[in-house]
């Protein structure tokens, strides 16, 4: 619950398989938690405050708010591998025990909570001993059963680079391994780029870049957590695939869109101007490192308390394509579909709530900064000429020109 660290029974989810593999997916909320005067919905359009049975077929029967805080590719490898199985269901990978997965829900097969799984965090100091499971991991070698049980901690994270959950004394951090096949050093690359983000103005999580022999580890502060006097709070927090109420399938992805998260935002934030001039922000950053992953999933909506506001911006990574014709982002952003260019951008500059012309000095702000310390910036949090070298080309496209 919002500012607290009880858990409470908030409702009863089953997912029924149907003849040919559909899955239906019901839920209710308990009578009880429905009389409490603090209650709060899962999710206050899908999944009102009322005393009805909810049903989906979307995700496989799982709803949005329910999907978000399952495992995705890396978390379900480790499941995988803990339970020696490989024809896990969704329902499987959704209640797997985990301290680690995002958000403040939980699962449990009886009425009254569970606790939380009681394997503690990992700290810092099992960084080293994490990172070599990771590699194991990677190459499908076997792994010490305790240190997969604390690589485990960050099962339920999404994405597919290797990754874990570690803590200190100031907080909880989501540790990103380096990964076969990266063409750069991932870790001082990503952190530039948050701290760019944050220079033209969109809120970031905490960053840093720790070295680990010849490897560096990105830590980046999980930001649906809170430390406090009481323990750890844990925040609510729901994808903006679940927010546009879309499946993940291919044939969805044509109402992926920028537009239409700006539009759900006046529906759901308790600031929407501000977290819709954010977003804007947030299109143009994409736009201008070149990030082609800013699927729906890499956005998301985050309630500390009771009210919603558009979380930190995570995932900010540069994609270096070849053409300096054109280049998409992964969502709609204007009249011109997803193209990643000025013109685009500021067609749809009203509903983002803006100007044309206060759109149009947004883009110019971010782009000088972009353009005049992407590669100081990856140099000053440890990566090298070679990584400004690798990444050069997302950086080169002349789209923003006027």
């Amino acid at each position: 619950m919002p500012g607290s660290t009880d858990i409470l029974t908030c409702g009863r989810f089953q997912l029924d398989l149907l003849d040919g593999g559909t899955g239906v997916g019901r839920f209710v909320y308990g009578r009880r938690y429905l009389a409490r005067v603090d209650a709060v919905p899962l999710d206050p359009f899908s999944l009102p405050l009322l005393p009805t049975e909810f049903q989906t077929i979307k995700l496989g029967g799982l709803f949005g708010c329910l999907r978000d805080v399952a495992p995705d590719h890396w978390g379900r490898r480790i499941i995988d591998r803990r339970r020696g199985a490989e024809d896990l269901t969704e329902f499987d990978y959704l209640v797997s025990p985990s301290r680690g997965r995002i958000g403040a829900l939980s699962f449990g097969e009886t009425p009254e909570p569970e606790p939380l799984p009681s394997a503690e965090i990992p700290g810092l100091h099992d960084l080293k001993e994490l990172r070599e499971a990771a590699a194991r991991v990677e190459e499908d070698l076997p792994v010490d059963v305790e240190v997969e049980d604390l690589l485990a901690a960050g099962s339920s994270v999404g994405g597919a680079r290797p990754k874990t959950v570690v803590q200190d004394q100031h907080g909880i951090w989501l540790a990103k391994f380096p990964q076969r096949g990266d063409r750069w050093s991932n870790a001082p690359v990503e952190a530039a780029m948050l701290h760019l983000a944050a220079a033209c103005g969109i809120r970031v999580p905490e960053v840093r870049v720790e070295a680990l022999g010849d490897e560096q580890i990105l830590l980046v502060s999980r930001f649906d957590r809170e430390m406090s006097e009481q323990g750890e709070l844990r925040h609510r927090m729901v994808s903006a695939l679940t927010v546009l109420d879309l499946d993940d399938a291919v044939v969805d992805r044509a109402g992926w869109s920028y537009l239409a998260f700006a539009d759900e935002l006046q529906r759901w934030s308790a600031q929407p101007l501000e977290d819709k001039r954010e977003l804007f922000r947030r299109v143009v950053f994409n736009a201008l490192i070149s990030n082609s992953d800013d699927h729906p999933r890499n956005h998301a909506l985050i309630a500390p308390g009771r009210g919603w506001r558009l979380s930190p911006a995570y995932d900010l990574t540069p994609s270096t394509a070849r053409s300096l014709e054109r280049r998409d982002l992964a969502m709609i952003a204007g009249d011109h579909g997803r193209w990643a260019n000025r013109k685009n951008l500021l067609s749809s500059a009203p509903r983002f709530g803006f100007t044309p012309e206060d759109a149009n000095a947004q883009i110019d702000q971010a782009k000088a900064i972009v353009e005049d310390t992407w590669c100081p910036e990856i140099l000053r949090v440890g990566g090298s000429e070679a990584d400004c070298d690798a990444v050069r080309g997302a950086f080169a496209y002349p789209g923003f020109e006027l």
